[in-house]
């Protein structure tokens, strides 16, 4: 399975990348990992809900750009689905019998993603009904999706 997880912009925390870069190499037992940030929109701290739009919309395009066509895509939204960690597993082992063997998640950036990336996708995933910076997000989904490869080969995990 080869899964790729877009984000918007780059990642500073050290603490955020050591997390991430854990969870990665345990993944390498089970699929391949790829992690694509994609720049983010400079915008002023108030924003007109037009200027919203517009850099939602310009973030989503590079986003859209990185892309595989066959690709099964699933957004991180707050209005998404919620689903446990053995549903998400369930998601992967079924989306894998199927023959979806792209996967792509992702993340938005502060704002949010543009409406252009929401029709794209296949599905949308909440994790919370609560507010997550888009940075510790990346390190929670890395750690649900090793977890849910975990949960589909019966191996232990912590509860």
């Amino acid at each position: 399975m080869n899964i790729s997880i877009i984000t918007v912009g780059k990642l500073k925390e050290k603490y955020l990348k050591q997390g991430i870069e854990e969870y990665l190499k345990r993944l390498s037992a089970y699929a391949k990992v790829d992690i694509v940030e994609v720049a983010d929109e400079k915008a002023p701290e108030e924003l007109s809900d037009l200027e919203m739009k517009q850099v939602k919309q310009k973030e989503g395009e590079r986003i859209l750009s990185k892309i595989s066509p066959d690709s099964h895509v699933i957004a991180l939204a707050i209005q998404g689905k919620m689903q446990s960690s053995e549903e998400l597993a369930e998601t992967l082992d079924t989306l894998a019998t199927y023959g979806k063997s792209k996967i792509t998640f992702v993340i938005g950036g502060s704002l949010g993603l543009s409406d252009e990336v929401i029709k794209r996708s296949n599905e949308q995933l909440s994790f919370s009904k609560m507010t997550f910076p888009h940075q510790l997000m990346r390190l929670i989904l890395v750690e649900q999706i090793y977890r849910a490869f975990r949960i589909n080969r019966n191996e232990p995990y912590h509860k």
